[in-house]
């Protein structure tokens, strides 16, 4: 039988929660100030102090998108904890792994849920899942083709899972949680990005009472839009039960 031992008490879990949602506050003011005094002295002369949040946060992103990013992440983060703080939520915003893209978010239930959330907006455009190359590809709305989605969300969705078995000290987590604890892997389209609504209906799942687009490259990996990331993650954990 194995036994699940408490990390010592001197143990500090990554940047998570309220901190975190600080952080992210920080990051994004930070990035908006910068982007309003481009050329201005401040920058020049080193006025704009770089924030804690900037620091462990704002270098994730690119900077062109780095602000956008930032207030999606600051605005799923705070919903999160408005809705599960009670259940016990751990929401821990940009986890850097490797040479990839960071973890946008990573969602625990200590011992009962894990949940991967990849946040994705590419403009208006729709996303297609082609099942013979098992790829995602982006269609236009006012142009015809396709083009595929690199690097794919899906593939990174699945390396960031495995990425948590490799570094669950970071978390205190025993082996037994990392590895059995049942996890979704959740692709985010952010408005006005979406799936097209005619996939073929093989490809899509329910959980709870949702019919969910799920599909399976490298493992399966849910995809929802923005506004459905409350409804999903109460889902999961009612399935999980």
């Amino acid at each position: 039988m194995t036994t699940v031992k408490d990390p010592p008490t001197e143990f500090q879990l990554p940047p998570h929660n309220e901190a975190a949602l600080e952080m992210l506050r920080e990051a994004k003011d930070y990035e908006s100030t910068v982007a309003l005094a481009a050329s201005s002295a401040a920058l020049a002369t080193g006025g704009i102090v770089h924030p804690l949040g900037w620091l462990l946060f704002g270098l994730a992103y690119k900077p062109l998108v780095a602000t956008q990013k930032l207030a999606r992440l600051e605005k799923l983060t705070a919903t999160l904890l408005d809705e599960f703080k009670s259940a016990g939520i751990q929401v821990f915003p940009v986890l850097k792994v490797e040479d990839k893209n960071p973890i946008d978010l990573f969602v625990r239930f200590e011992r009962k849920v894990h949940i991967f959330i990849s946040i994705r907006s590419i403009g208006d455009k729709e996303i297609v899942y082609n099942e013979t190359r098992e790829v995602l590809q982006i269609k236009r709305k006012d142009k015809h083709g396709l083009k595929v989605w690199n690097p794919c969300p899906l593939i990174e969705l699945a390396d960031y899972e495995k990425w948590l078995s490799k570094n669950r000290d970071l978390f205190g987590m025993s082996s037994r949680e990392a590895t059995k604890t049942p996890s979704a892997k959740v692709l985010v389209l952010w408005p006005p990005t979406k799936a097209v609504d005619d996939h073929n209906s093989h490809l899509y799942s329910e959980v709870g009472d949702m019919k969910i687009l799920a599909l399976r490259r490298k493992g399966t990996a849910f995809v929802i839009q923005q506004e459905e990331v409350t409804e999903f993650i109460k889902a999961w954990l009612a399935k999980s039960e």
